[in-house]
């Protein structure tokens, strides 16, 4: 059976090891330098209340993680936020996304987040199409603003609103 729940310190190893993957063999992340397990401590404790983190599990193994990121600093982005989701690459193709994405939607909705943006290199047609599946819509590309794997890639934007939860109890 799948277990979603919020993220704890225990679980970093395996999130770690599972972004360090994405960082080395994928542009779903325009890191280019591994991150130490400190270095996702600290990740982890920005995080707080307002920003969730949740894994999903099966069979006691941790199979990947969503979180809900700071958009911007400046108070006026208060009600946004960014929308990451990493799934184990021997986990992959087996609806964990999909599972992922929808809990950390109704975490965003709980915690009075309004509006969810989404950045998706280009290539990457199965976060596409996972992200238009929960009515993200595309809003823009930013052109050739990462380089990895000696490439310039482009990022495309997607924003989905999210309905508050809590209004309509």
């Amino acid at each position: 059976m799948i277990e979603l729940r919020p993220v704890t310190v225990d679980d970093l190893p395996v999130i770690t090891e599972i972004y360090n993957d994405a960082i080395l063999n994928t542009a779903a992340t325009f890191d280019l330098e591994t991150k130490s397990r400190e270095d996702m401590r600290l990740w982890l404790e920005r995080h707080g209340e307002r920003y969730p983190v949740v894994v999903c599990s099966f069979e006691g193994k941790i199979a990947g993680y969503a979180s809900l990121n700071e958009y911007s600093p400046k108070k006026a982005y208060a009600a946004t936020a960014e929308v990451s989701v990493y799934v184990d690459r021997d986990s992959r193709g087996k609806g964990y996304g999909r599972t992922l994405l929808g809990a950390i939607i109704e975490a965003a909705a709980e915690t009075g987040i309004h509006a969810l943006i989404a950045r998706i290199t280009e290539g990457n047609d199965i976060s596409v199409q996972l992200f238009e599946s929960f009515d993200f819509t595309h809003v823009g590309k930013l052109r050739e603003v990462g380089m990895k794997f000696g490439r310039l890639l482009d990022v495309d934007l997607y924003q989905r609103i999210v309905e508050d939860i809590r209004r309509e109890e």
